[in-house]
């Protein structure tokens, strides 16, 4: 009997443990709706992570060109720049044959006016598939040599070539001599298909052929008729364009000695000046801050390689859209001033400021301007009005050239371009594949211009213990100036200070990712849930990719960047907790690259990466297609060209690398 209930009480003490034990860890379970509100608690304030890209932007910009003491010593540099800009940066990945092509134009029809100008229709081939139109407005008699001006435009929607400031401007130049060609641009008039927009240059970029390759082939095909023609007079050829078309107008003019004369209108200034203005500095558009274009040099470089060939800046004073005069003005006129009168061409560097209506426009006032300034350079009379001009202005029909039906886009371009792109297969043979490795992870640095970043100061900001929950939120400040920030979390019960650690990314933000936070934290791991430096809550009403592609343009990589971030966070985290490697979990497109290129540069870091909602090919980008604003970091010049997820998943060996959930 004694026994009997020295065993009862046995048993019975065992079940209390139990009960005591089951009730402890049920305390101790995290619950997703539990950890939403500390995972979705703002770390890096808004406006802070804003200011901090701002900041590095604006450290990294040119300064105005060095003065030489001789202008013989500009006028090399000035070569030298024009070369490296044209033929390393901007036709960077562009076929040769594509680039020294002439111009091929068809004249499709002829608009006899009677009113002292014809008007004849062109079509022209940009590169193989890809057409455009344009208009020649030529003198009613034409006879002899006769000055010639290209005419682009930029942003006006629907009408395109067609709208009614260009189409006045383009009469009024033939009707006093001059031949006038007006170009169509891309995803305007008769060009616009949603394949064209210009977002859609940075899918050729990530093919491996940069996008101003594209826009300059456009615009110089135009110029490349007019040096031909046989009535043009080539000492005597112009350009001018407003806003899209003023840049359009320095980009070429600058880098085409055969321009003689410009006026770019409201189109450009310097990137320091659009990105320390709160309003009206205007940040652009992906070819506006081509990749690479603004490394090491700048639009106040620009306005220099003109000298001394003769441009006129218009600018307007109340600017309602960009490029407002009173903060272009500094650098692009009055510090490049020097440049001209080193030619002792001090007059050859004009300003007009527009204040009637002083908003963005190419109207009278911008006009007359512009008629005086060709004038004079083209050694014409003086042309004073516009009389009898506005009657003249035809519909968008009557001027409407047409295109071929399968005409190429900028997305068609580069969805052809990544179709036609081989690569060798992936060693099997060890030591071949070792030196592939080896010479794909240097490949790889460079593509996504890897830079080592430091923690320059780890910020300490919240803290809190709930239940069995422990919690501990950073900001990650690196050395560069910029940040990424997260939430540590482990349980109190269930794990401790050197359990596994497992790192959270979610494309969404760190907020989104509370579900799989939990499950970690239930398995006794302990978590960072991360935002790097352009996802999450600090950048949830102000997109990213604005800034991101002028990091592009100054020569940085985005997806090299985070991913220099990521690792660099993963080493703070292996150290703190004492483990040997780390756990990689992304949820989304983007954070499942950045993780990939993070683990192929350095894959002892990581014992695993899981992607969920991943894709399989890089090729989704294209296909979908995935648009720029949507996974900036992923347009990165070159990657489609040299890498696939499955080459990123080898250099990553030995991490385990698996995708679920896959995106179709």
């Amino acid at each position: 009997m004694h026994s009997w209930n020295s065993s009862s009480h046995k048993l019975n003490f065992l079940a209390l443990l139990l009960i005591l034990l089951a009730g402890s860890l049920a305390y101790g379970q995290s619950e997703p709706e539990e950890l939403s509100p500390i995972l979705k608690d703002e770390i890096l304030p808004q406006a802070v992570a804003e200011f901090q890209v701002r900041q590095y932007i604006v450290e990294r910009i040119a300064p105005p060109p060095r003065l030489p003491s001789r202008p013989q010593e500009w006028t090399s540099e000035a070569a030298r720049l024009r070369h490296h800009l044209l033929y390393d940066v901007a036709f960077h990945g562009w076929p040769k044959e594509w680039v020294e092509a002439g111009p091929r134009f068809d004249e499709v029809g002829v608009i006899e006016t009677g009113a002292g100008y014809r008007i004849r229709k062109l079509r022209y081939e940009i590169v193989p598939g890809f057409e455009s139109v344009a208009l020649l407005y030529e003198p009613e008699h034409l006879t002899g040599k006769v000055p010639a001006i290209l005419n682009v435009n930029g942003h006006v929607g629907p009408p395109g070539k067609a709208i009614e400031y260009k189409q006045k401007r383009c009469i009024n130049y033939a009707r006093h001599g001059i031949l006038a060609l007006n170009l169509e641009w891309f995803f305007f008039g008769e060009l616009e298909k949603k394949g064209n927009d210009h977002w859609f240059g940075a899918h050729l970029d990530v093919v491996g052929a940069n996008e101003l390759g594209l826009f300059i082939l456009e615009m110089r095909k135009g110029l490349d008729y007019l040096y031909n023609h046989p009535n043009v007079d080539r000492e005597r050829i112009g350009m001018t364009g407003l806003s899209g078309g003023g840049w359009q107008t320095i980009t070429l003019s600058s880098l085409d000695e055969r321009v003689k004369a410009s006026n770019p209108v409201a189109g450009f200034s310097s990137l320091r000046a659009r990105v320390e203005a709160n309003r009206y500095g205007d940040l652009g558009d992906v070819e506006q801050a081509a990749t690479d274009f603004l490394e090491g040099s700048d639009f106040s470089h620009l306005v220099a390689l003109m000298a001394p060939r003769p441009i006129l800046l218009t600018y307007n004073a109340e600017d309602d859209c960009c490029f407002r005069a009173g903060l272009v003005k500094p650098l692009v006129y009055d510090a490049i001033q020097p440049f001209f009168k080193l030619y002792g061409k001090e007059g050859a560097l004009e300003w007009h400021e527009n204040r009637d209506p002083a908003t963005h426009n190419y109207q009278l006032d911008n006009r007359l301007a512009d008629y005086r300034f060709f004038s004079r350079q083209f050694g014409l009379p003086v042309i004073e009005n516009e009389e009898h001009v506005a009657p003249e202005v035809r519909t968008f029909d009557g001027l409407k050239v047409g295109l071929p039906e399968n005409n190429l886009t900028i997305l068609g371009l580069a969805q052809k371009l990544g179709q036609q792109i081989v690569r060798a297969p992936i060693p099997s043979e060890p030591t071949a594949k070792a030196t592939w490795i080896g010479s794909g992870r240097a490949t790889l640095k460079d593509v996504v211009r890897f830079k080592p970043v430091h923690i320059g100061h780890l910020w300490s900001v919240a803290t809190s213990k709930r239940k069995d929950l422990q919690t501990t939120s950073y900001i990650f400040q690196m050395t560069n100036g910029l940040s990424a920030n997260g939430v540590w979390l482990r349980s109190i019960l269930q794990s401790s200070d050197s359990a596994p650690v497992a790192i959270m990314l979610d494309d969404r933000g760190k907020e989104a990712a509370a579900e799989a936070v939990s499950d970690a934290v239930n398995r006794g791991e302990q978590v960072l849930a991360l935002d790097l430096m352009f996802t999450g809550s600090s950048w949830k009403e102000t997109g990213p990719f604005e800034f991101a592609q002028l990091l592009d343009g100054l020569g940085d990589r985005p997806l090299g960047m985070e991913a220099s971030q990521l690792i660099t966070v993963a080493r703070w985290a292996k150290e703190r907790a004492g483990v040997s490697s780390v756990r990689l979990e992304a949820a989304g497109i983007r954070t499942q690259v950045i993780s990939l290129v993070a683990a192929a540069l350095e894959p002892a870091l990581f014992s695993s990466l899981k992607a969920r909602n991943g894709i399989r090919s890089l090729s989704y980008v294209l296909d979908l297609p995935v648009r720029f604003e949507q996974a900036p970091e992923l347009f990165c010049l070159d990657l489609y060209k040299d890498f696939d997820i499955d080459r990123l998943e080898a250099l990553a060996a030995p991490t385990k690398v698996t995708v679920t959930k896959d995106l179709p």
